[in-house]
């Protein structure tokens, strides 16, 4: 079984109620079992600002799917969550994103982990942070060193009841 971080992310329709779909969905996968999720936390968009606000987090699981494997599932989820790419860096129904596979490096025509771009997402570093503070990256990097240099004022923790 191998630890595994994915991000998730949703600015439309009921973006929490997507992503606690999700969720439920990632619980269900075979070999698979949830073990913690941080909180939602409201962030602006990365790409073009007309559109909603986003709602992310970080689930950390323990699987011994294939990293192609759940990268075929994770799509499956998105697509039956309504996920349709307009444009680049667009509005979403949900996004789910391999943020760490293990301690493994990959890089290939359909997947990339350590996700490209994950140490200047604060949407990403900062629920990350929250769930596994002591985590180090394939780098040699701790998440808690990447927090200090993304800034923590663009996000908001949103209180679900």
């Amino acid at each position: 079984m191998i630890i595994v971080y994915i991000a998730l992310g949703s600015n439309l329709n009921t973006p929490i109620a997507q992503l606690n779909s999700a969720l439920n969905t990632i619980e269900n996968l075979p070999q698979t079992k949830l073990l913690a999720v941080s909180s939602f936390y409201q962030s602006k968009p990365l790409g073009p600002q007309d559109q909603p606000d986003y709602v992310n987090a970080v689930a950390k699981i323990e699987t011994s799917l294939s990293p192609l494997s759940l990268l075929d599932e994770l799509q499956r989820i998105e697509n039956e969550q309504g996920r349709v790419r307009l444009r680049r860096w667009g509005e979403r129904t949900l996004d789910l994103d391999i943020l760490l596979y293990g301690n493994e490096i990959i890089q290939n025509e359909r997947l990339t982990i350590p996700h490209y771009d994950m140490h200047n997402r604060e949407f990403v570093v900062v629920p990350l942070m929250e769930i596994s503070p002591n985590l180090t990256l394939p780098d040699g990097k701790n998440i808690t060193e990447l927090g200090e240099y993304v800034t923590h004022h663009s996000m908001k923790k949103i209180n679900i009841i």
